[in-house]
């Protein structure tokens, strides 16, 4: 066997999409890496990692916890109370994780393990990803549907799940950019018919 050539997919969609339970598909149905924007994020936050005293410095040291980790709760009060600061935090770790995942794509795509590596971030497109995945695919599900799986999952209220939603790209952008739309409003076996159509056209 020659190495595999390993396609880079960026996997988004608006928050209730259903994204979890593809992910969770796709690793265990396919010869992939699937790696979440937002786990490497938190990462960055951690003790020890590239902006962690840089954000302690932005932050200021009342953030912090006995054991020097910067507590979640305390920092989303700041960030929020404070756009300046937001775009600082943000402009220190965005690029962090970009940073990590070109070394993670480089990595994967030199071991030769693997066909697929797919990369899930909510901001994929406000962050570039387009120009760093081989294509992107956006799963989709009706706003209605969404609704109903985040008050059964999460328990959000109508007014919560309009806030967040009304702060998502449009359904029209997504389409725009992403080469794959994967219809997720129905069940979970139509959804993997759909993923299973695309892959094996590429294997």
């Amino acid at each position: 066997m020659g190495k595999r050539h390993t396609r880079i997919i960026g996997v988004t969609g608006g928050v209730g999409c259903g994204k979890s339970e593809i992910l969770s598909y796709l690793k265990k149905t396919y010869k992939c890496r699937v790696l979440l924007a937002d786990l490497v994020a938190k990462q960055m936050q951690e003790p020890g990692s590239a902006c962690y005293g840089e954000l302690v410095s932005l932050l200021g040291r009342d953030v912090l916890d006995e054991m020097g980790n910067i507590q979640k709760d305390k920092m989303a009060e700041k960030i929020f109370q404070d756009g300046t600061l937001l775009k600082q935090v943000n402009d220190l770790i965005h690029p962090a994780v970009v940073t990590y995942i070109l070394q993670q794509i480089e990595e994967t795509r030199k071991s030769g393990e693997y066909d697929f590596f797919f990369i899930e971030a909510a901001l994929l497109i406000e962050t570039g990803f387009d120009k760093i995945c081989d294509e992107l695919w956006y799963i989709y599900a009706k706003e209605e549907v969404r609704r109903a799986r985040l008050k059964a999952s999460r328990g959000y209220r109508d007014e919560k799940i309009t806030a967040i939603m009304g702060k998502q790209l449009p359904e029209e952008t997504f389409r725009k950019y992403c080469k794959v739309v994967i219809d997720n409003s129905g069940t979970l076996e139509k959804s993997f018919d759909q993923i299973d159509r695309v892959l094996e056209a590429y294997l």
